[in-house]
């Protein structure tokens, strides 16, 4: 029997999402618009909607639907907001930040990620995310600065460089720790440029590329 697309996203929403603390209405509807089964691999279509992540390819995985709910939440883009993704992926947190924020700019290092990302943007007639092929920790740099910043792969520390690219007054989401216990992390800029840290929950997610722990010898 063919899968009811319609019902498991909505299910998903109610069952999943909502029962996780995420109770913020414009992140529930985004979550229940955006088609999320068009986002991930052909392969995975049947798992769209499952409490897990899915493999990407390059050693990279799209985050659970909760987790997603949870960072969108606590970013809470706003429509006169621009806004920076560092994970492109699949391309589905784009699609719903697109929906929240006025203007998203997302990069990934993995130019078939983009291209990919890309060609479901347009399917969904989604035109406000900026799609750029980059390494972000080390070698990328955006063209301006962002009200908000979400990194969608692990990071052992932020990297200040990135810090750099906030407005005055900006957010900062991030994954940070050491696997298996990284801690979902929320930074806002205060007056004098002193950041102010919100740990929100713990998960587990690959690293961004040049942003994994530092190599410990064995003896």
């Amino acid at each position: 029997m063919a899968m009811n697309f319609e019902q498991a996203r909505q299910n998903m929403v109610e069952n999943q999402v909502r029962p996780w603390e995420v109770l913020d209405a414009r992140v529930l509807d985004v979550l229940a618009r955006v088609r999320r089964e068009d986002f991930v691999p052909p392969a995975q279509r049947q798992l769209a909607f499952a409490d897990m992540c899915l493999p990407l390819g390059h050693g990279e995985v799209m985050m659970k639907p909760v987790l997603e709910g949870r960072m969108l939440q606590a970013l809470a883009p706003t429509p006169q907001e621009r806004v920076l993704e560092i994970g492109t992926g699949s391309g589905f947190f784009a699609a719903c930040l697109a929906g929240l924020a006025g203007h998203v700019t997302s990069v990934d290092m993995h130019a078939d990620f983009v291209a990919a990302a890309g060609q479901r943007l347009a399917a969904a007639g989604i035109a406000n995310v900026a799609l750029e092929v980059g390494e972000a920790v080390q070698a990328w740099q955006p063209s301006g600065q962002f009200d908000a910043i979400v990194l969608t792969g692990a990071v052992y520390r932020v990297p200040a460089r990135i810090l750099g690219w906030l407005k005055p007054g900006g957010r900062l989401l991030a994954v940070r720790g050491e696997s298996p216990v990284q801690q979902v992390v929320l930074l806002t800029q205060e007056a004098g440029g002193a950041l102010r840290e919100t740990g929100l929950l713990e998960t587990d997610l690959p690293y961004l590329k040049h942003a994994e722990p530092p190599r410990r010898f064995e003896f």
